[in-house]
């Protein structure tokens, strides 16, 4: 890969806590296993999962290694912030590079398969990047964990297509285990909340435009300046539907904060403004859809291929 610097492996990051043993086999298969290829693109959004496959290639690859951040109007602004802030804390180069998914019908039509489309893109690229590569051997890794495989997921195919490697799924460590090995490592963000891109506020069949993600972000961003950190901002028609954890939902009733809310929900263009008293529940907008197969039970943090039958790590 063209080097932009003289970044060498920096040796292991030190443990800060205690891993549990199923955890710390499974950190050392994934420092083994990233550190068998000679130089990796890692498929960054910088997401915990994507994040840690980025610290330990870093870790491991040195200047081999680059996080490649998609970029769209589907990025809220604080986001696309925070992965470069986290790649300079963890000494990765980041590149950041410009994707056109809005322009294909697959996505701008907001089909149930609309992730299909967007990865597409973003994997075309990186193949194109990987062309482009002094180092035959480099493959593109993705944060794709265990738990993913069991959810409504149709962007992992498209990387599947283009031979991208996914090793913390490959290991079995799931969402738990991402964030248990990360903050063992003192990794900052290991308790960042799951926060998807902004096309998935809309409702399948939908239409998605760059104006309608922007108003998305700038009502998220307007609950965020409140102090709300896990939220969604959910698009229907005209319509905004506010979801935030169930023990929050009295705070935006607040009289002054309820009117100020209005007021700043309809100078963005919105037309109404509800609050979903359920609370937030990630991928709420998948429910009615036919899941995929699951039989492959999500482990706890531990190791075991998806090609295999991995036996379930006990927790303690």
């Amino acid at each position: 890969m063209p080097a932009q610097s003289s970044l060498q492996p920096s040796g292991l990051h030190p443990t800060v806590e205690t891993l549990e043993p199923a955890l710390q086999a499974a950190l050392t298969e994934l420092r083994r296993s990233i550190a068998a290829h000679p130089a990796v693109l890692v498929a960054y959004s910088g997401g915990v999962d994507s994040a840690l496959v980025a610290a330990i290639a870093a870790e491991q690859l040195g200047e081999q290694a680059i996080a490649v951040t998609g970029v769209s109007p589907a990025l809220a602004p604080h986001l696309r912030e925070e992965a470069r802030q986290q790649a300079a804390w963890m000494g990765i180069r980041q590149r950041e590079l410009p994707t056109a998914e809005l322009n294909d019908p697959a996505y701008s039509n907001n089909p149930s398969d609309r992730c299909y489309a967007c990865k597409r893109e973003l994997h075309s690229l990186l193949a194109q990047l990987l062309e482009e590569s002094d180092t035959a051997a480099a493959v593109v890794l993705d944060g794709v964990n265990h738990d993913d495989l069991g959810d409504h997921r149709p962007g992992i195919r498209a990387a599947q297509e283009r031979g991208v490697r996914s090793p913390l799924a490959d290991l079995g460590i799931n969402k738990a285990g991402v964030r248990a090995i990360s903050r063992a490592l003192g990794f900052p963000w290991w308790d960042k909340p799951a926060q998807p891109c902004l096309a998935s506020r809309f409702p399948y069949g939908e239409a998605i435009s760059a104006e309608r993600l922007q108003r998305v972000a700038s009502g998220e961003a307007w609950l965020r300046q409140q102090g709300f950190r896990e939220l969604r901002v959910r698009s229907q028609g005209e319509s905004a539907r506010i979801e935030l954890p169930p023990d929050q939902l009295t705070a935006l009733l607040e009289p002054a904060l309820r009117e100020t809310l209005v007021a700043a929900f309809l100078d963005l263009g919105f037309t109404a403004v509800s609050l979903d008293l359920e609370g937030l529940v990630s991928g709420k907008l998948n429910r009615g859809l036919q899941r995929p197969d699951a039989s492959k039970s999500p482990l706890p943090g531990g190791r075991g291929r998806r090609d295999q039958n991995p036996k379930p790590i006990k927790r303690r």
